[in-house]
């Protein structure tokens, strides 16, 4: 092909202007100006790099989601594995749901704010579909699902992602994990203080111990507002409350005010959710003002006794300001605050939902679950400082020092694997200083170091990254042990 010639007083625009039509002329499919083409002025080559940066595609992430890198994965996969380690030992089973689910299922008992949150689109098949908001909902449609192939009551855990188009703050993103247990098929007090004990002791696993958990029960509540003669504005009333710690009492008071059409029953209201102190005192005071002993009541105080019985009752607090806006809640609701830090909000949440499988199945399912919010946990845990980052799984790196003896590097880490040590080998001869920026990103504590001296003696030299100790031509089983209990 003929290649076009600038003379010296073409401008730059006209070269690249006649470059880019004839390189679209010779291939109108696949244009890209790259140097291919060797030109007297060195402008073209840099006209070529601009051009090919053009077509990059800049990489970012949409608003309210990230890319977790290494070691903040490395501590989130830590916690899940202690959480999951609780959740078994008091018999609860792991399932898996679709992230996607038809609309109908996931909104049917939902408010409209909930709506807001949901991300929701018409699929290719052109069904109404969104990704899952919480793993509550889809756990009741599961399990109506696969009645026949289930026992009850029925214990599972479910620690996944779910979506919600939030306003990302501080600890909270539109993608994040959630840590659920759930208990379905039983109407119980056992089954309630069951999930309450869970709650503090996944936590306690993870050195989480400074918390209270707030307690309420929704059915007193009711109780109180049907006597109150506003039931018919429970949802409201409820949402409006869930509010209180966020927006304050006089705002609140303003909503109830409006809702119930009197200054006196917003009072009331306020009154109730201030509670009377202590968890006995503020039950006698909110079954009093509710109408006296009821079933509802009973079952607080029969969890109450559970939680004495197990010598745990100062962790949790009676607290009838928390409500919980999800509308299928049904009895007792908690949620959990870090002591040092409660303004990042409830780590841990839940309540019974006596109703809520009924939307899929005429068999009553009565259930009972909690959620820890596994990032924002994290968020404040690390404002707080009470976490410990580590940069890889492993013991020890053994160093790649001759090119000539990677094949017993290999062997000497096989050796070490099989005596329990985490062990990788660095994979070429690098200068030492380039390797040893690996392991410091990485936080390995100990270097193994084999020259054609250790090769011979059949030996290695053990290093202390962190000290520089050294423990000289030492057997691998010496190694191995030094490594384990160090």
């Amino acid at each position: 092909p003929k290649i076009i010639w600038a003379s010296p007083i073409m401008t730059c625009v006209t070269l690249l202007s006649e470059c880019e039509k004839r390189m679209l002329e010779l291939n109108p499919l696949n244009f890209q100006f790259r140097s291919i083409f060797t030109f007297p002025f060195s402008f073209f080559h840099f006209s070529a790099t601009l051009f090919s940066m053009a077509e990059l595609i800049q990489p970012r992430v949409l608003k309210g989601f990230r890319d977790i890198l290494p070691q903040a994965e490395i501590v989130r996969t830590d916690l899940q594995e202690k959480i999951t380690k609780v959740y078994r030992s008091y018999g609860f089973v792991p399932i898996d749901t679709p992230v996607l689910e038809y609309s109908e299922i996931l909104l049917r008992k939902s408010n409209g704010e909930t709506e807001k949150q949901v991300f929701r689109f018409m699929d290719n098949g052109k069904r109404d579909v969104a990704l899952r908001f919480d793993l509550t909902v889809p756990f009741a449609r599961f399990t109506a699902e696969h009645e026949s192939e289930l026992y009850f009551p029925f214990k599972r855990y479910h620690i996944a992602k779910v979506w919600r188009g939030e306003k990302p703050q501080a600890g909270r993103y539109r993608e994040f994990v959630q840590c659920d247990i759930d208990t379905v098929g039983s109407d119980s007090a056992a089954a309630d203080f069951e999930i309450l004990s869970i709650m503090k002791a996944a936590l306690a696993e993870i050195g989480v111990t400074d918390i209270t958990i707030h307690v309420n029960h929704r059915g007193i509540f009711n109780r109180f507002l049907a006597k109150l003669g506003v039931a018919e504005k429970s949802e409201d009333i409820l949402r409006s409350v869930d509010k209180l710690a966020k927006v304050g009492e006089e705002e609140v008071k303003k909503e109830l005010v409006e809702f119930t059409g009197s200054e006196e029953k917003a009072a009331e209201i306020l009154k109730y959710i201030a509670g009377a102190g202590d968890f006995e005192s503020t039950l006698k005071m909110i079954e009093e003002m509710s109408g006296g002993e009821s079933e509802d009541s009973l079952r607080m105080r029969e969890i109450y006794e559970m939680m004495k019985a197990a010598g745990i009752e100062a962790t949790y607090t009676l607290d009838p300001s928390i409500t919980r806006g999800l509308d299928y809640y049904t009895g007792v609701v908690y949620e959990t605050f870090l002591n040092a830090l409660p303004s990042i909000g409830s780590v841990c949440s839940g309540g019974r939902y006596d109703n809520l499988a009924g939307l899929y199945t005429k068999t009553r399912l009565p259930g009972v679950g909690a959620s820890i919010g596994l990032d924002r946990l994290i968020a404040g845990l690390t404002e707080l400082g009470k976490l410990e980052s580590k940069g890889s799984y492993l013991d020890a790196e053994i160093f790649c020092m001759d090119k000539n003896l990677v094949v017993l590097y290999q062997k000497v880490a096989a050796e070490l694997r099989a005596k329990g040590v985490k062990v990788e080998v660095f994979p070429e001869p690098k200068k030492m200083n380039q390797q040893y920026s690996v392991t410091d990103a990485k936080k390995i504590k100990w270097g193994i170091l084999i020259g054609s001296n250790e090769a011979e003696k059949n030996a290695v030299t053990l290093k202390n990254l962190q000290t520089r100790e050294q423990f000289v031509e030492i057997s691998v089983e010496e190694a191995a042990k030094k490594i384990l209990n160090s």
